[in-house]
């Protein structure tokens, strides 16, 4: 199955605003990203398959919504980061500065 990011941006933002939640601090909503990392991380130390996957998603969900908020397109941003990285040199899982 394909997703389309920039659609599921706008069902996030679309979300936000139907709930009253923010929709244009961007410093806030990386402040609650920062938690729902804190929180993933929680529950992979727990070994809890279930809340994990949960936690994923939040992570998702708030990456999605700073995207719309930003005016960017996460899928796009994502393809685009991985052919730089396909085009790397590690040694080592560190980055070399051969090329």
């Amino acid at each position: 199955m394909i997703i389309d990011t920039k659609e599921l941006q706008k069902k996030v933002i679309e979300n936000k605003e139907n709930h009253g939640f923010n929709t244009t601090d961007i410093k806030f909503e990386l402040l609650c990203l920062y938690g729902e990392v804190n929180e993933l991380f929680q529950a992979y130390l727990k070994h809890d398959k279930d809340n994990i996957d949960e936690e994923l998603a939040d992570v998702a969900i708030f990456l999605l919504g700073i995207s719309e908020m930003l005016g960017s397109d996460l899928g796009a941003d994502i393809v685009a980061k991985m052919e730089i990285n396909e085009k790397r040199f590690y040694k080592n899982g560190v980055k070399s500065l051969e090329d």
